[in-house]
């Protein structure tokens, strides 16, 4: 959510909206710069991080290995670029020590191929003032809409293509298949 330096001066809570924004603006920087440890610090331990491939990570010694196996030399990914909106304040509890909050993501994936593909992505989380009294992230969950996505869109226009080569190959095959048996009766 961005806000004009006077709406922001006026908000309430104001220091603990910068410190979550601050999370924020942390965890795409580690991930777009692929210092995907870094980010650790930004979520409580235990940790309930659901990804968008419905993985789920439980600790923060976990963060890393599960970015390592999808991206970059070795993984199934080359990159991930990453930008985070939240649709608004984090709705704190009176006491403010917990929050929710939810909002959107622009993803953009590429394959190790060089393929590239944009995702749109919502995402709800739980943050929580930790023992230390640093905000941090207890749980999130990301997901993408499946019916609008751009790598089953690119798999389902290769089924089509697939299906019409296939197609073709047949009707050329029993074209030839039809021409031999012609040609086999004639002799």
């Amino acid at each position: 959510m961005f806000l004009t330096a006077p709406a922001l001066a006026e908000e309430a809570d104001h220091e603990i909206h910068e410190e979550l924004r601050g999370l924020l603006r942390k965890i795409e920087s580690a991930i777009n710069s692929e210092q995907y440890e870094s980010m650790a610090e930004c979520f409580t331990e235990p940790a309930a991080i659901t990804t968008i491939n419905q993985e789920v990570i439980r600790s923060r010694s976990e963060i890393g290995p599960y970015f390592r196996k999808w991206f970059g030399p070795g993984g199934f990914l080359k990159k991930l670029g990453m930008k985070f909106s939240a649709d608004a304040l984090t709705q704190l509890n009176p006491e403010k020590t917990y929050g929710i909050v939810q909002g959107s993501g622009e993803e953009n994936y590429t394959l190790a191929d060089g393929r590239f593909f944009p995702m749109k992505t919502r995402w709800t989380a739980t943050v929580m003032k930790d023992a230390d009294g640093r905000w941090r992230i207890r749980a999130i969950h990301i997901g993408t809409n499946f019916l609008d996505n751009p790598i089953l869109a690119k798999a389902e226009k290769s089924l089509v293509w697939a299906g019409g080569i296939g197609a073709a190959a047949g009707v050329l095959l029993a074209a030839v298949l039809a021409w031999l048996i012609c040609r086999r009766r004639r002799a």
